[in-house]
């Protein structure tokens, strides 16, 4: 006697072979697409990491060592500690005097922009007044104005009010970001609800006080974001001083060692044999605060730039 097997019996299993068919070989293709993507990636690491690599090693190495050795390995005779020390004694330490200015310029104007970003994008998130769109319209417009079109106006300006070669000539113009102002408005839209700002204003609060007790904690994200933006760009920037200062004892880090380096490369007075070493050990040096900052401040620097990317 001949017994049939029902059609549903078999079906749900040659369903699930055919899945695993299509499984096998969709996986191939998958990862033949994800090893140019990789390759890319590695590529644009290297990319990025070469110049750091080549910066310690050359760090390590006399002025004679860095022409006659292999640029990306330590040479016979390493001396890192000694290009440290001569660094910092040299002209009787203004490179730590140039690191302090460079702090001082940054720390206060990093923390000054935040502060002015924070306050100009929660008022456009916030308050509705007249000439809101076009005001910010015209914040859009000026970050698409390059900052060195703006240094020789800066610099008349700050001649006639007799603010040249002070610090506020490097400060003042670093408090202005508008991609700061952009970021935090974008961030506040979302970051602040309007019903807290309502409770806190039924309960008496003034604006000043909602803003420095209430507002400020929840934009800190966005508030890191634009400081470490702002630190970054004051610390590397190398035009404005350059114009502004005269005075050595003023320089940022900068500035200073493209003296040194001048002075490496025409052998002026004061220059030493080693003096192209020690530029290249106080660039490296030079970078270790932003990379402290960066690693201190990395994932509330995230969070604000994922914040900041969110379509309005």
């Amino acid at each position: 006697m001949t017994i049939l097997t029902p059609p549903a019996a078999v079906e749900p299993t040659a369903g699930r072979t055919a899945g695993k068919d299509r499984t096998r070989r969709h996986r191939p293709s998958s990862r033949r697409r994800s090893t140019p993507l990789t390759i890319a990636m590695l590529a644009a690491l290297a990319y990025f990491l070469l110049p750091l690599f080549w910066l310690l090693i050359a760090s390590t190495k006399s002025t004679q060592d860095l022409f006659n050795s292999f640029g990306l390995w330590f040479s016979h005779a390493p001396q890192l500690l000694t290009n440290v020390k001569e660094t910092f004694t040299q002209d009787d330490g203004v490179f730590l005097r140039w690191l302090l200015n460079t702090v001082m310029y940054a720390g206060v104007s990093a923390v000054g922009a935040a502060l002015l970003a924070a306050a100009g994008g929660y008022g456009f998130a916030k308050f509705r007044f007249r000439g809101n769109r076009a005001a910010f319209n015209l914040v859009l417009g000026a970050v698409m104005v390059p900052t060195t079109a703006l240094a020789i106006p800066t610099y008349l300006l700050f001649a006639k009010a007799g603010l040249v070669n002070t610090p506020w000539a490097i400060i003042l113009p670093s408090l202005v970001n508008p991609f700061g102002l952009y970021l935090m408005r974008v961030y506040a839209e979302d970051a602040v609800p309007d019903s807290i700002l309502e409770a806190a204003r039924i309960d008496g609060a003034r604006e000043a006080r909602i803003f420095f007790r209430i507002v400020l904690r929840l934009l800190g994200p966005g508030l890191v974001t634009v400081l470490l933006f702002t630190l970054v760009a004051t610390w590397n920037n190398y035009f404005l001083p350059l114009i502004m200062l005269n005075d050595p004892d003023l320089y940022p880090i900068t500035v200073g060692l493209s003296s040194w380096a001048a002075q490496a490369q025409n052998g002026g007075a004061g220059a030493s044999s080693d003096m192209l070493a020690l530029v290249v050990t106080g660039s490296l040096i030079s970078i270790l605060p932003l990379v402290v900052a960066f690693l201190m401040l990395q994932r509330y620097w995230q969070s604000g730039l994922a914040s900041g990317g969110v379509k309005q």
